[in-house]
Order: structure tokens, then sequence, then C-alpha cells
């Protein structure tokens, strides 16, 4: 077994594979992961808040899913760290209990930063793109923010997993359209959906509006054919439930908010 040890950023929403996360740094902890990140980068801006630092090389850290949907711990950005912890009472596992690793869900994927702009209240823009899925397997609360022991996971197909990929594109495009209504506005646009099961697997996991449970469920899945399989009787049921509230906006089905952290 190969393990990496990696900065740990929680978060009350699932990443994964291939997709897009933008973040708002504003914590200590987690602008100190950043600051350290940039520090490894060859292209560190000298000034904040100005164009942002892009790198080719890996800036990496793992996101996992926060367990009880939300972090406890209040947040004072912009305060020293020894007042932060003495009177806001945050640091490095502030909200996350004495054993840390039980807050989290066991799985998480790496993400990768390739923009990191500093502000000039010392809050960072970031943008990371999830890049494999990890199972945790320890957490370390000694330095100014947390990091953890990972184990990459295989991505195997599985059996029927084009097959599956494609019957899951059928019922997704299903699914926008009832979400969308009657006039499918929402599907103008033309983009063509991808036809690689394990990317189908993800972009679906990632669009569809399911709680953090299920979504983590899916980020779980043995293979990509048993993620696909989930899937589609997923949205089977929930094409089948939209259907059938025709009074709730479109709007409010499709609505998510946003993790700050």
């Amino acid at each position: 077994m190969t393990t990496v040890r990696l900065p740990l950023f929680p978060l009350n929403s699932v990443l994964f594979p291939g997709l897009v996360l933008p973040l708002n740094v504003f914590e200590e902890r987690y602008r100190a992961m950043m600051r350290d990140l940039l520090k490894a980068s060859p292209d560190d801006p000298s000034e904040p808040d100005t164009e942002p630092s892009t790198s080719d090389e890996p800036r990496q850290f793992v996101v996992v899913a926060i367990r009880d949907g939300h972090e406890v711990a209040p947040t004072s950005s912009g305060m020293p760290d020894e007042v932060t912890t003495k009177e806001a009472g945050t640091g490095p596992a502030a909200g996350f209990g004495d054993d840390p690793i039980t807050s989290f869900h066991a799985v998480g994927c790496i993400a990768d930063a390739a923009t990191i702009r500093e502000r000039a209240d010392g809050s960072y823009e970031v943008l990371a793109t999830g890049t494999r899925r990890v199972k945790l397997h320890s957490v370390d609360a000694s330095g100014p923010y947390l990091t953890v022991e990972v184990e990459e996971l295989p991505e195997e197909d599985g059996e029927e997993a084009g097959a599956l990929a494609e019957g899951v594109l059928r019922a997704f495009r299903s699914y926008q359209k009832r979400l969308a209504g009657a006039r499918e506005r929402s599907l103008t646009t033309g983009a063509e959906l991808p036809d690689e099961p394990s990317v189908v697997s993800y972009l679906v996991a990632a669009a569809a509006v399911l709680d953090v449970p299920t979504k983590q469920h899916l980020l779980e899945a043995e293979d990509v054919a048993s993620r696909l399989r989930e899937e589609l009787t997923l949205l089977r049921a929930e094409t089948a439930i939209i259907r059938h509230l025709p009074s709730l906006p479109a709007t409010e089905l499709t609505r998510q908010s946003t993790s700050l952290n």
C-alpha cells in the first residue's frame, strides 16, 4: 500500500474527479495552506491582489466531505493565530472534535489548485480541479492546518460500463428536460455531453440535484459500472418525482448553495 500526506480541505460538498472547484478561502487555517502551496510554486507572485498565480506543477490538497454536513467552528478572517485560537476557538482541527478523522467521510478527492489569487485582505480566490479518488487513513492536526495520509483508489470500469453510460446519458437528458420545464429554455446551449464511462459517471454525479450522502455514496462506488447503475436508478426516480410536481419551479429544484471556507 502506497500512501502520501497532503493538506486537507474539508467541505460541505463532494468533489469528483474532473470537476472544477472554485473556493473562497478566508479562514486562517486554510489561508496558511494556500500560502504554503504558493511557496512551493515556481511563479509565486510578489504582490497580493494582482494577477492570479498559475502553475504547471501540481499544487495538491485533499477535499473531503464533512459527515454532519456543516462545520461548527466559527470563522474569524484576518485575526492573528493566537487571538483566533484563544477567543474564537479556531485552529487546525476546530469544529471537528478530538479525533478529526471521524468527522469526515472515508473517501475524498485530490484537488489540483491550478489558480490561486491572493486578495489585499489576505484571503484567496482558488480554482482547483478534482483529479483522483483517495481513501483517508489518518489526520494530523499538529500544524497550522490539517494534513491527511491518503491512499489512491483504483479506477476500474467494471462490467458493461459502456452500455450503462449510454443509458445514463439518455436518462440524464430526460432529467434535465424535466428540470428545465416544458419549454426546455436551459437546454439550448448545444453543449455535447461526454461518452467516456468514467467521465459520464462523475459528471452526472456532480450535476444531479442530490444530497451530500447520496453524492458521497456515488464517489465511493467500487467501479464505474456500479456508479452508473446507481445513477440510472436515481435519475429515473428523480425524473418521476419531478414529473408529479408541476407546481414546483425548476429554479427551486436546481438551486444549489456554495460552500465557503
